[in-house]
This record gives C-alpha cells, sequence and structure tokens, in this order.
C-alpha cells in the first residue's frame, strides 16, 4: 500500500477550484474530436457485434489502420504484431506481469513516468535510476549498472520524456540497442507523446533499430484522442507478443469491442493528419506561452525547453524541496505541479518539479507561472544563508 501511495496519482489533480494546476498531464478537451467520435460511436451502436465478446488481441482493422499509422512512422510492423490494450498504461503492466518476479532488476530513467513506477511496484522489483540528460538516459550510468547488476527491463520514454521532455539522440538510441543485446535486456519503449512534435525531425523508434525483437513498444490514443476511451496498443517479436495477449484474455478478456470499432470508424472517416496537424499547432502554442512566463522564474530555477510532447521539467538549488513547498507556499498560492520525489522510486531526489502546459488552460499559464514565481522568489530570498 506504501508503494501506491508515494506514486502520486492522486495529486495530479487540482485540489479546488482556485488552483491552477500544471500537475496532471491530461489533454485539453478543447481539441477532442467530440463531434467526430459521437458520429462514429452512434453509427457503430447500431450493429450487434459492437455489444459482443471479440478476440483478445483487439478489433482487426483498428490493428489494420494502426500498422499503417506506425509504417508511416518507419515502424515495420503488420496487424498481426499488434496487441490492443487498455491505454499504454495496460502495456506497461502486461510486460512487468510478463517479465518481473519480486527482486528482478528494472532500470528506469530519473526522473521517469510515476504511473509506470505504480505498475511495476507491484511486482516488487529491484530499481536503478539512470540520470536523464538532454539527449536522454545517460548510457555510461546505464553500462555501469548492468556490469554490476542483473537487470530484466529498462524502461524508457525516448521521445519528448516525461517528466522532463527530453529526447534521446539517434547515437544513444543506437548504442542502448546494442546494450540491450549485450546484456539479454528487454526494453519497454513508452512513445504517448511520439505523434506530438512541434519542431524538428522525428528520430527512428527503439522498435525499428531493434534486430532481435527485444523492444516492446508502447502507442496510445489517450494523448491525440481522448483519454476517456482508454484505448491503447502495442508490438512485440512474437515470442514476447503471444505471452502478453495470453496474459490480457487472463486480465480482462479485451478491450471494449464498442469503443474499438468505434476509433476504427473514426479513423476511416475523418481526416486523423489534419487533427493532429491541428494538436501540435495547439500545444506548440501553449508551450511557447509558458516557455514565456517561465523567464520571469529566480536564476536559480532552470527549465527545460521541449520540442514536444506535455512537460516542462525545473530543476532548483539542491536543498530546495518541492514536496514541502507543494504543501505549503505553493498551496497557499494556489498552483500545482508534481514534485521529483514522486518521479524516482528512491525518493532521493527532491529539488525538481514537472509542470504541464497541455491541460491548463491558456489564459491560466501566465497567471499560474506568476503564482508559481512570486512563491519560489519568497522561498529563495528568505532561505538561510549556509544554503545559498
Amino acid at each position: 500500500m506504501a508503494r501506491v501511495e508515494r506514486a502520486g496519482l492522486t495529486d495530479l489533480f487540482a485540489p479546488d477550484e482556485q488552483t491552477i494546476s500544471f500537475a496532471g498531464g491530461l489533454p485539453d478537451p478543447a481539441v477532442f474530436p467530440k463531434a467526430a467520435l459521437q458520429a462514429a460511436f452512434a453509427s457503430r451502436a447500431q450493429t450487434d457485434s459492437a455489444f459482443q465478446y471479440a478476440n483478445s488481441d483487439g478489433y482487426a482493422p483498428l490493428r489494420a489502420q494502426l500498422a499503417k499509422l506506425m509504417q508511416a512512422d518507419g515502424v515495420s510492423v503488420n496487424a498481426s504484431d499488434l496487441l490492443i490494450t487498455q491505454g499504454a498504461q495496460q502495456g506497461i503492466d502486461l510486460t512487468a506481469r510478463l517479465l518481473l518476479n519480486p527482486g528482478d532488476g528494472v532500470v528506469v530513467e530519473g526522473p521517469t513516468y510515476l504511473g509506470a513506477l505504480a505498475a511495476f511496484d507491484a511486482y516488487e522489483p529491484t530499481y536503478y535510476e539512470v540520470p536523464v540528460e538532454p539527449d536522454g538516459m545517460d548510457l555510461h550510468a546505464l553500462q555501469k549498472i548492468l556490469l554490476t547488476h542483473s537487470v530484466k527491463v529498462i524502461y524508457t520514454v525516448p521521445d519528448f520524456q516525461n517528466p522532463t521532455g527530453a529526447v534521446m539522440s539517434l547515437a544513444k538510441r543506437q548504442a542502448l540497442i546494442r546494450l540491450a543485446h549485450q546484456y539479454d535486456v528487454v526494453i519497454l519503449e513508452d512513445a504517448p507523446y511520439r505523434l506530438l512534435r512541434y519542431e524538428g525531425d522525428a528520430l527512428p523508434t527503439l522498435h525499428s533499430l531493434d534486430p532481435d525483437g527485444r523492444v516492446v513498444l508502447l502507442g496510445s490514443f489517450s494523448k491525440i484522442l481522448s483519454p476517456g476511451l482508454r484505448i491503447g496498443w502495442l508490438t512485440a517479436a512474437p515470442r514476447l507478443l503471444q505471452a502478453l495477449t495470453a496474459l490480457k484474455g487472463g486480465a480482462d478478456v479485451e478491450s471494449s469491442a464498442l469503443v474499438m470499432q468505434s476509433i476504427s470508424t473514426y479513423l476511416a472517416s475523418a481526416d486523423f493528419p489534419q487533427h493532429l496537424a491541428k494538436l501540435r499547432n495547439y500545444y506548440r502554442t501553449k508551450r511557447d506561452a509558458m516557455l514565456t512566463a517561465l523567464a520571469s522564474l529566480p536564476p536559480a530555477i532552470h527549465y527545460t525547453r521541449p520540442t514536444g510532447g506535455f512537460f516542462v521539467y525545473l530543476t532548483g538549488p539542491s536543498w530546495l524541496d518541492f514536496s514541502a513547498l507543494q504543501q505549503t507556499e505553493l498551496a497557499e498560492a494556489h498552483v500545482a505541479l508534481v514534485p521529483s520525489k514522486n518521479l524516482y522510486p528512491s525518493h532521493a531526489i527532491t529539488n525538481g518539479a514537472r509542470l504541464t502546459f497541455a491541460a491548463p488552460a491558456l489564459a491560466d499559464i501566465a497567471p499560474g507561472i506568476a503564482r508559481l514565481n512570486r512563491a519560489l522568489t519568497q522561498v529563495l530570498h528568505e532561505v538561510p544563508a549556509v544554503n545559498k
């Protein structure tokens, strides 16, 4: 129970209407394609099959559409290589369930996605944290871990990393694949933000660079259509995919036939590339607004400048504790963020924080950062000289 509590998932929602929350990594409802989805659901609701049991691997036409979407992104897959999941979160859980026994080694980025920690915690692994650099995971630190410890899984978000926004370089992607081969480790590649790039060119997925079939690649509609649909997908080598599909059948039999068929109808009738372009323009504007507002923060507070995704990451002086601030000054200022303590399995790092620019209204970003600025300025001014 303690591990579930420390994941911090319940802290992602604003505690009251006065609070401007930069905490939850929620997409903005303003860009949900509600009318098109409603029409698709109404259409599928006329059929019997949408209300019936189906296969555990998921609605075949939807898997074919996803395969085409992934092929356009450089991922060589067919419909038979895909498993539909209850969001990417279920993909994390199924992979952990398949590969981990209590005490087995899991490498995570530090900081990392708190929902992944919540999923892994259930299987009682031994965590190893690898720092995140501007170009992705610190592979020198990773290799030291692999040399001295037994590791089953490496979990990474290489595109617009949650929470730092970092993008793993091509050189590091290639080197990570080599290390996984050398040390016989499975890579769990979580890519929910991959299609939300606001500048620059896309790099190949780890899955595309993997000749050995040791990468499990996760995707999701949560950030690009709606999280309420609870539909994601994964692709893996046949030896892994068959076992993951069996676990999916045992966990929930299948994802909702009505939802899968409705998404398939939406994709067949809507201009999905145009929808993605709209999302990128919309979130780019919100990112730019946050970066402009963050320029007012005290010089002691550093922040990342993401080229995609949902998040900016703050780093303060080593003595600063954002968890304590969230309970005191930030609560009084009615502004919320995710303290870094929740983003490390060790809880050891407290001077960082995750902010999302996706969830808050555009008009709230500058006022919310102004509240944050006032609180941080006060704390930095009042701190005893011994900590400066």
